[in-house]
């Protein structure tokens, strides 16, 4: 899961980093809301924890504008305010759970999570066209009822692809997907591509990811 965390305070948000990255999850942080709304509205995010506090703009204002850009990741805010006032403004904006500092880890996790399984078309437990099927929560995928023998990359890749079937998919978004903060190599996108599709036939799916030239890559078959 790809999860950004905006928050100024760097030893909190070193923190969280560490703990949300050892759940196997890829963690942006970001120490100020306009940094925040770039990564956001620019890279791909499944959850967004996001402070009330930050310093160049509040965080309620910034989760209006994420919404109002079309940032339909699910949002939990993190807050040192204690009013019911101030909770129910962040759930208003767009938030969809709140959590009190200090917190336990074990909470921040169990809230995310649950916010995320409860965020429609974002937290699916399964991904299906077909025969073809992705169990989320596990990061398996089966072909034919027969796990597909795919890398950790190419998973990222398909899961993306089948999640957002009906769009067109540029290159730079999946090397984003892929490799997060780090440089990528474009060529190596058009080979595991290249892989998934022999992989895919193998299984009777033909044509499963086409390329439209100079835009990216589509998933071509109905995802449920």
């Amino acid at each position: 899961m790809r999860i950004l965390v905006i928050e100024d305070d760097p030893l909190l948000s070193h923190h969280l980093q560490v703990q949300l990255s050892d759940q196997g999850n890829q963690v942006q942080v970001a120490l100020t809301a306009k940094e925040g709304f770039y990564q956001a509205t620019n890279y791909p995010i499944d959850a967004a924890i996001i402070d009330l506090g930050l310093p160049d703009q509040d965080g309620i204002s910034l989760i209006k504008m994420l919404r109002n850009a079309d940032v339909k990741a699910p949002i939990l805010i993190l807050t040192a305010r204690l009013t019911w006032q101030d909770k129910v403004e962040g759930l208003n904006a767009g938030a969809d759970d709140y959590l009190v500092k200090p917190f336990q880890k074990e909470e921040l996790i169990a809230r995310l999570d649950a916010i995320v399984r409860r965020s429609s078309g974002f937290a699916r437990s399964t991904i299906t066209s077909g025969a073809l099927q992705i169990d989320v929560a596990a990061k398996h995928v089966t072909l034919n009822q027969t796990p597909l023998d795919i890398t950790a990359f190419e998973y990222l890749i398909l899961e993306y692809l089948m999640r957002h079937c009906h769009e067109v998919v540029a290159k730079q978004r999946l090397l984003d997907v892929v490799y997060a903060d780090k440089e990528g190599d474009p060529n190596t996108i058009e080979v595991m591509i290249s892989r998934l599709r022999k992989k895919l036939a193998q299984g009777g799916i033909e044509q499963s990811i086409i390329t439209l030239r100079g835009q990216g890559y589509k998933f071509n078959h109905p995802c449920d």
